[in-house]
């Protein structure tokens, strides 16, 4: 019979940023297997678990803008997992004058 290991939670430092048509997602996730990587992906947030020997990573976040889960691609390499998402609609703020 295996064993259940306890893991630590723990929320991964993750970066989110975008231009006028597309999101950018990065998450560290040092020592983790891209086997192991649950990402799920909706209109307006992302969820993602990720074990590893003596933690678990997990979190949610809230997106600003809209976008398209369905067309995001995703690449884990050297323990950092990196998300391209389109916008829903693009994005074309009002510039306001600081004083």
């Amino acid at each position: 019979m295996e064993e259940e290991i306890e893991r630590i939670p723990v929320v991964p430092s993750a970066s989110l940023c975008h231009d006028k048509d597309t999101y950018t997602i990065e998450v560290e996730l040092p020592g983790v297997h891209k086997k192991d990587i649950e990402f799920e992906a909706a209109e307006n947030s992302f969820c993602l678990s990720a074990p590893r020997d003596d933690i678990e990573y997990f979190g949610c976040w809230i997106l600003a803008h809209a976008i398209e889960p369905e067309k995001a691609k995703a690449t884990f390499v050297n323990g950092l997992l990196r998300v391209t998402v389109p916008l829903a609609e693009s994005f074309e703020g009002v510039k306001v004058p600081i004083k």
